[in-house]
């Protein structure tokens, strides 16, 4: 028997969220050829696909499904090991499982006999340690929160970034309704669950671009930094959790571990997606060092940043954002190379949230959107 997609249905301040679905009636530990490629299509197309009541389901199926979704992966964690760098800003956020190292145990609260770890203390990220300017305890407890990091799950450096993510539900916080804000002198604000994960569809940052601003990002390349996690590690980030702001601190090169200069990524900042051929615009802001623009680069850090942020900022306003509301046995799969995604939540001492991800760093590099592809939208007048 097939299974039964549904789209996501928009609330009415999600006029912009035109990605996402939801699953049921599928058992990922019995998954049939043809209900795996028709899933297969389905998290090109739609992005973010939720199969719901999966709880169930081991760390080896989520290992041998996200496996599955990418015949050229390389069977390494999409960090292989380098966000374990005590400095890094992913080191505390994530603990592989012992028998199933691509699979990562995230969360908060303290955990006991968790699929080989006899305990662990989790800690949810939190905007308090990587923003410029944070909340208060006060506005914290009155239900306030922000974006912590807009991100997609990628090295940046040796590595290629992963194709999808596979993030699984175990343990949710209790119900609490928390008010995202942007404070960047906007006044918007996003009512979400707390713990809820945020997912910005690249194809809608592209399309909603003007024209000029679609032809410049067909023309530049992205520059990422070597070790980006640590050479930002000391670094602030927006209040919007969309990159970094330029004070300096970011880590000098004789600060970093050994650099091969042939490990370091430059990718087009526009990626065509694998199913739909469809244009998405795909930077990880936070890790950017250069753009190169018509074979140029700017090489002026503050200025790739201005140029990035007047770029992506639009996508993640909130009627473009997507919060998924968890459930326990959610087990969500989401095109890694066409989405951006972000933890939110200000969880408190006694909260606990324990999840699973699983993403495996692939043999290709993005798909480069060409000349044919872009034409039609820079003939739009």
């Amino acid at each position: 028997m097939p299974f039964n997609l549904e789209l996501i249905k928009p609330n009415a301040q999600q006029t912009g969220v035109d990605f996402g679905a939801v699953v049921t009636e599928l058992d990922l530990e019995n998954l049939t050829d043809e209900d795996f490629n028709k899933l297969y299509d389905a998290v090109f197309t739609h992005q973010v696909v939720v199969v719901k009541k999966q709880s169930h389901v081991t760390p080896k199926t989520q290992y041998e499904l996200t496996k599955r979704f990418d015949p050229n992966n390389i069977n390494k964690y999409g960090h292989d090991g380098m966000q374990k760098a005590s400095q890094s800003v992913l080191a505390r956020d994530i603990t592989p499982l012992p028998n199933f190292a691509q699979v990562q145990l995230l969360g908060h609260g303290i955990v006991k006999d968790h699929c080989g770890i006899k305990e662990i203390k989790l800690t949810h990220p939190s905007h308090t340690v990587f923003h410029q300017s944070v909340l208060s305890r006060e506005e914290m407890e009155a239900g306030y929160t922000r974006f912590y990091r807009w991100h997609m799950d990628a090295a940046l450096y040796r590595l290629n970034p992963p194709k999808i993510t596979t993030l699984f539900s175990i343990k949710n916080p209790e119900s609490r309704r928390e008010i995202v804000r942007y404070d960047d002198g906007t006044g918007k604000e996003i009512e979400v669950q707390l713990g809820t994960t945020a997912f910005v569809s690249g194809q809608r940052a592209f399309e909603i671009l003007p024209k000029e601003l679609k032809e410049l990002a067909y023309k530049t390349q992205v520059k990422y930094a070597a070790h980006p996690y640590l050479w930002i590690s000391k670094a602030r980030a927006h209040p919007t959790g969309l990159g970094i702001v330029c004070e300096g601190r970011e880590l000098p090169t004789e600060e970093l571990p050994e650099i091969d200069e042939k490990h370091r990524k430059i990718y087009p900042m526009l990626w065509k997606n694998p199913v739909t051929n469809k244009i998405h615009l795909q930077v990880h802001p936070c890790a950017v060092e250069d753009l190169i623009i018509d074979g140029k680069p700017v090489g002026d850090l503050n200025k790739v940043r201005e140029i990035l942020y007047s770029i992506q900022r639009p996508s993640i306003s909130p009627e473009n954002v997507f919060a998924h509301e968890w459930e326990e046995g959610d087990f969500v799969i989401f095109h890694n190379r066409g989405v951006l995604h972000s933890v939110v939540g200000s969880l408190k001492d006694d909260d606990q949230r324990i999840f699973h991800q699983c993403n495996i760093a692939s043999a290709d590099e993005p798909i480069s959107v060409t000349a044919a592809d872009i034409a039609p939208y820079l003939a739009v007048q």
